[in-house]
């Protein structure tokens, strides 16, 4: 019987640290937003200098969240030129500069500020969404 609260204890804190981490992880993501975005070389930066608005995809292969998302984006961005998908186990610079902290994360950029991050999957329907 012991083990039995033993066990539901341990399930208990796990839940606890896996909310923690999450509302963590939020907290530090939405203190991005309104800041410049930083500077980025090659195509990133450029499409940043050319563009209004842009949308950075960060995503990973391993990421099971990230494999419903990857072909909403990349169809997405083969229409558009300012949408830029970020592999971070590719560019872990482009995620350090943004502060992501966790795939998948979406972050549009407008007129040079950080408006919006998105965290965890998305629809297709709010992929496009952000760009409008």
């Amino acid at each position: 019987m012991g083990f039995i609260y033993v066990v539901a204890g341990i399930i208990a804190g796990f839940v606890v640290l896996m909310l923690g981490m999450r509302f963590f992880i939020q907290f530090k993501s939405s203190a991005m937003k309104g800041r410049s975005a930083p500077e980025l070389a090659g195509k990133p930066g450029k499409i940043l200098k050319r563009h209004p608005a842009a949308l950075f995809y960060f995503y990973s292969p391993s990421c099971g969240a990230c494999a419903s998302m990857t072909p909403a984006v990349k169809k997405l961005a083969l229409q558009t030129e300012n949408v830029v998908a970020v592999d971070i186990s590719k560019d872990m610079d482009t995620a350090r500069k943004f502060g992501v902290m966790a795939t998948p994360t979406l972050v549009v950029v407008r007129e040079g500020i950080i408006k919006e991050i998105l965290i965890g999957p998305q629809s297709p329907a709010v992929i496009e969404a952000q760009l409008g």
